[in-house]
């Protein structure tokens, strides 16, 4: 193993940074969450424990229960003048992180969010909303996301094709989110991934469930818990003070755009799951690629990435399925569709992975899609999506003419003109469902 001459340095910072630790606990299964937040405080008596009950959102009523080992610590409920969940973020949850910080120097925090919020929309409000002014990354360190699964009902959840609306437990008026798609977000935005429990068909199909999580978060640190007897001190070890959280990676969408890793390319079976990495430079016939939406995806648990299509060929499209439905939006402008002065607008990041992967015929346009899921045939798979690129005649006729061709895509991905900025390489790709 070679070594860093900067290594020393960073940990001597790490170890200097006197800020307590933030811990942020999300799982669509309160009681698997629940345990493991349970453990973390019976390790440590002096951690506090802060969560936020959303039953009463939609009247304006959250119930906010802090609490440590010893006991509660505060059980109050709180009226909010907006019910969703970003004003309950803005409004009550990060100024009581910030109060908890202040009042109680020294002392660790642990934040167990309600099933139904990601963790990557509390990740933008501690970067983006201020608490008295300022960020509350300047009082506390955010050491890591942390999901809990339930191995009794995680490819259940997983395969849902309910809403959040429909099960009554939407987070807001307008939130008609799928438990699918809540549930795949919480898995690839966590730096640590913690599989609780048995599934129900016994230890071979728990085993490939952890394998699933590996497929779908290749990023994350993976622990598995069998929930009848937990080490909490050992769990601790694991969950805690261990700088995993990195406030610059991006969201999942964002993340092949931005040179990070979007899927591993697994096409053996193992256990029945297959992770298969679909690239390729020349854009997709529009049509083509609408008539086997359906056939891609019917072994699919989940697949993710961005595309270019011939018809709209200055746009990213982003591609995400979940619950045995695919939504597809709007990414930005593909850099070599726009002039050099507008690059200043964009991450650094994108701009050093786009050059490092830059054509000199089509920029930095390119297909990157990754497909997990049971049983699949990656051989298949890869074959009919290549079956959606253009041919060679057809790059021939040229950028011009594939303007022209019928787009059952048309209008769905619209691109401002100041569509450009820094968040150019996120969306929020609900109600793009193709036909």
């Amino acid at each position: 193993m070679s070594s860093s001459p900067q290594a020393p340095t960073r940990a001597v910072t790490a170890d200097a940074d006197t800020r307590p630790s933030l811990t942020v606990l999300s799982g669509f299964w309160p009681a698997a969450t629940f345990a493991v937040a349970r453990a973390l405080l019976a390790a440590d008596t002096s951690l506090l424990l802060v969560r936020h009950d959303l039953a009463g959102i939609r009247d304006g009523v959250v119930r906010r229960v802090v609490r440590s080992g010893a006991g509660i610590v505060e059980d109050e409920q709180v009226e909010l003048k907006h019910g969703c969940v970003s004003c309950t973020l803005r409004e009550d949850v990060l100024p009581t992180l910030v109060r908890l910080t202040r009042n109680r120097p020294g002392q660790d925090l642990v934040l167990m969010l309600p099933e139904v919020v990601e963790p990557e929309a509390v990740a933008a409000a501690c970067a983006h909303c201020l608490v008295d002014g300022a960020p509350i990354t300047d009082l506390l360190r955010i050491d890591s996301y942390v999901t809990v699964l339930d191995a009794e009902h995680l490819l259940d959840g997983l395969a849902s094709i309910e809403d959040l609306t429909t099960l009554g437990i939407q987070a807001a008026e307008d939130d008609h989110r799928a438990l699918a798609d809540v549930v795949v977000r919480q898995i690839e935005y966590a730096d640590t991934l913690v599989l609780w429990g048995q599934s129900r068909e016994g230890e071979f199909d728990t085993g490939r469930l952890a394998i699933l999580l590996q497929r779908m978060a290749p990023w994350a640190t993976h622990i598995r818990l069998n929930g009848d007897f937990v080490d909490a001190g050992m769990l601790t070890r694991q969950l805690r003070h261990t700088h995993r959280h990195r406030p610059d990676t991006p969201g999942v969408l964002a993340r092949g755009l931005q040179g990070y890793t979007l899927g591993a390319h697994e096409p053996e079976p193992d256990c029945g799951v297959v992770s298969a990495v679909f690239r390729a430079r020349r854009p997709f016939h529009p049509q083509r690629l609408h008539d086997v939406l359906e056939e891609v995806n019917a072994e699919v648990i989940r697949s993710r990435g961005h595309l270019w299509l011939a018809s709209q060929p200055d746009t990213v499209v982003a591609w995400e399925f979940a619950g045995g439905g695919l939504a597809m939006g709007s990414l930005g402008h593909w850099l070599v569709s726009l002039p050099e002065d507008r690059w200043d607008h964009v991450d650094d990041q994108r701009r050093l992975a786009a050059a490092l992967d830059w054509d000199p015929y089509y920029g930095d346009r390119h297909q990157h899609l990754v497909f997990i899921g049971l049983d699949v045939d990656p051989v298949e798979l890869h074959r009919t999506l290549t079956g959606c690129l253009l041919t060679d005649a057809e790059l021939a006729d040229g950028e011009e003419t594939w303007r022209t061709y019928p787009d059952p895509f048309a209008g769905c991905f619209p691109l401002g003109v100041e569509e450009l900025t820094d968040t150019d390489t996120d969306t929020d790709t609900e109600g793009a469902r193709p036909a």
